[in-house]
């Protein structure tokens, strides 16, 4: 655990909001420690406000957070008052913890990060170990959602996997599995139908689940767990699908046919893999209304799918030169970033600057990407669990014969700042440089191109 002390980790008090973000994100070295005891232990100790609350439950490897922005702000069209918790956050630790698509105020965080101190204290003296950082700020969310602001439903984005997450302490109304692809393959297992079975534990008995997952295996660890916990399943390609109708360069439209009706929408989330977010969206907002009697008129549902917007997705953060965020960071997300590029944006050469966590699957995600790249500056993200760029390097060699272009150009630059200046100055007029990666090396990048001061950025 490096350099923390004992008070680092549970301090005696907290005085400001730097203090406790500092305290929770110093709760960091404890890990990812799948299990569910200790949020059990600190929900039953605030005597269980998860259960005062309405939740649509999030899973899967990629369009989690897309999804989710598409589910609260359509529900927010339609009248509804929203809680979403989502990670990691691009600007700010607040990002975490939104209401009707608010921050979580400063103030309100300081007091909530206050009450849980003791219990952390308290249970760090067990042998259940200290609370992680993540239990402590879900604990938060859910305190901020049942005693603070009491939203009419909670979107809550799981943070690793599902049946061992802590957000599945919450039984919901309905849930969404995304899709399923490689990705924390140390944690989840390093198959498709391992993997299936980690995000599949938050199927709950009699709770309806929505899932855009492809592969057969991960179709039938759905089916047979939806089918043991008599949980209806609403399958894309089985009893809903999507038709991409149009493409612009400002948004897209899709027909969404489901087993209650057809409709088209406009989305302005740009690429392929967000018309499928939308349509499994679109599926969970069905379940909502016709089961659940939410009332979802057309016009304003219609209206939060054409607004929606996720930071840090095929975004385009500045025109001159033209630079492009996203934050593909494992072999599905670099599919969908290599198809949806030329797809959206029309250039000459195209310049991608990259930096990755050391435990991703990067040899997939290179063959992806590789063919359609002219310069690749690898770079580091200021993050403690960064790869190497040499290393990034050497894989990109070992493909380069087979995969690349055969002039595409490699440059290593460690520092990201000296990188995203490389990637500014080559890329000219008809160019474009794109910035992709790691959400640390996203998050700091696009406080930087926006000039914001604020920027906190943090898992």
């Amino acid at each position: 655990m490096g350099d923390l002390t004992d008070e680092d980790i549970r301090p005696l008090a907290l005085d400001s909001y730097e203090e406790a973000v500092n305290w929770i994100n110093g709760l960091i070295p404890f890990g990812i420690r799948p299990g569910l005891e200790r949020i059990e232990l600190m929900m039953e100790r605030l005597g269980n406000p998860e259960r005062r609350l309405k939740f649509i439950h999030v899973a899967g490897t990629n369009g989690k957070g897309s999804s989710c922005a598409f589910l609260t702000r359509t529900l927010r069209e339609c009248g509804y008052h929203v809680g979403t918790f989502t990670s990691p956050y691009i600007t700010k630790f607040t990002n975490r913890f939104q209401y009707d698509e608010a921050d979580i105020p400063e103030e309100t965080l300081l007091e909530l990060a206050r009450r849980v101190l003791p219990l952390v204290r308290e249970i760090a003296e067990t042998e259940l170990g200290s609370p992680t950082m993540f239990e402590v700020s879900t604990a938060i969310a859910i305190l901020y959602f049942a005693e603070v602001c009491y939203p009419d439903v909670v979107v809550w984005e799981t943070g690793l996997g599902g049946r061992m997450d802590v957000t599945n302490i919450v039984t919901p109304i309905v849930s969404l599995i995304t899709n399923i692809g490689y990705d924390h393959m140390d944690v989840l297992g390093d198959t498709i139908e391992l993997i299936a079975r980690e995000k599949a534990g938050i199927i709950k008995p009699g709770v309806p689940i929505v899932s855009c997952v492809e592969q057969p295996e991960a179709i039938a660890v759905l089916k047979e767990t939806a089918e043991a916990k008599r949980a209806n399943l609403y399958l894309l390609g089985e009893q809903f699908r999507f038709e991409r109708l149009e493409v612009g360069s400002k948004a897209q439209t899709l027909r969404f046919q489901g087993p209650f009706r057809e409709l088209d929408l406009a989305i302005g989330m740009q690429g392929q893999h967000q018309c499928q977010n939308a349509a499994g969206v679109m599926m969970v907002l069905e379940v909502l209304r016709q089961y659940m009697a939410f009332i979802l008129e057309d016009e304003p549902l219609l209206d939060g799918f054409r607004s929606a917007f996720w930071a840090g997705r095929l975004e385009l953060v500045k025109e001159e030169p033209r630079i492009v965020l996203d934050g593909a960071h494992n072999p599905e997300g670099a599919a969908a970033l290599a198809k949806s590029l030329p797809e959206v944006y029309r250039y000459r050469k195209l310049h991608m600057m990259m930096g990755m966590l050391a435990n991703k699957h990067h040899l997939g995600y290179f063959k992806h990407i590789l063919p359609i790249v002219d310069t690749l500056i690898l770079t580091e993200p200021d993050f403690r669990r960064k790869m190497d760029a040499d290393a990034l390097s050497e894989l990109v060699t070992e493909l380069k014969g087979s995969e690349a272009k055969a002039e595409l150009k490699i440059i290593v630059e460690r520092d990201w700042k000296k990188a995203l200046s490389l990637l500014e100055s080559r890329t000219e007029r008809e160019d474009l440089g794109v910035v992709t990666g790691t959400l640390y090396l996203i998050s700091d990048v696009r406080a930087a191109l926006l000039h914001q001061t604020d920027s906190e950025k943090g898992w």
